[in-house]
């Protein structure tokens, strides 16, 4: 079988909001929450059609007040992604019974730069797509289709692990069997997957 995992929140934390809270003061953090992480252009970066300056401009034009915080949290952004300890055995353990591993994230270049560690998991995987490299996002179905060619995926013999309902429902309508992410142990993922 092969196995399809995203990356932010499933195989890394990535606790955005924690992480603005630790170094923006108290009074301007869910405003600059908001402004960044709430701000539907935050899938721009993801997408990497957009430079890096023009998607700040965004979430600048969102909290004018707050521009100095905006870029400092962004220029900081590489300190929050840390890899979990369950994921390179969850994957290994995986490939022993004799699955495949694939990673398919919106992931964005600059993080991809500043937290090269965070993602050093996927040396362990056979292989896997970042949305930036594509220029496409999930949930739209040419990301799942270029996986899928790529890699020799069927969709038949293929699972997909993500914590975003709207992109299980994408891979759902693409037609590959998707399994929601709330926090399961590597024992009960391998349980629903059925491995």
């Amino acid at each position: 079988m092969d196995i399809v995992f995203d990356i932010g929140k499933v195989l890394i934390d990535f606790d955005f909001e924690d992480f603005v809270r630790g170094i923006v003061s108290e009074d301007c953090a869910d405003i600059v929450t908001k402004a960044m992480w709430g701000n539907p252009n935050w899938i721009e970066l993801d997408r990497g059609v957009w430079s890096v300056e023009e998607v700040l401009q965004k979430f600048i034009a969102e909290a004018p007040d707050h521009e100095w915080e905006i870029r400092h949290v962004f220029s900081q952004i590489g300190k929050i992604p840390h890899p979990k300890d369950t994921t390179i055995p969850m994957i290994e353990e995986l490939k022993r019974r004799g699955h495949r591993v694939f990673f398919l994230s919106n992931y964005f270049e600059f993080l991809i730069h500043a937290a090269p560690d965070a993602l050093r998991f996927t040396r362990y995987m056979d292989g896997g797509i970042f949305s930036c490299n594509e220029k496409v996002v999930k949930l739209d179905a040419e990301i799942y289709s270029r996986l899928c060619e790529r890699y020799g995926i069927s969709k038949d013999n293929c699972v997909f692990i993500d914590d975003s309902p709207k992109n299980i429902k994408g891979a759902n309508d693409f037609g590959i069997r998707g399994i929601l992410y709330t926090g399961q142990t590597p024992q009960q993922l391998f349980e629903e997957i059925g491995v």
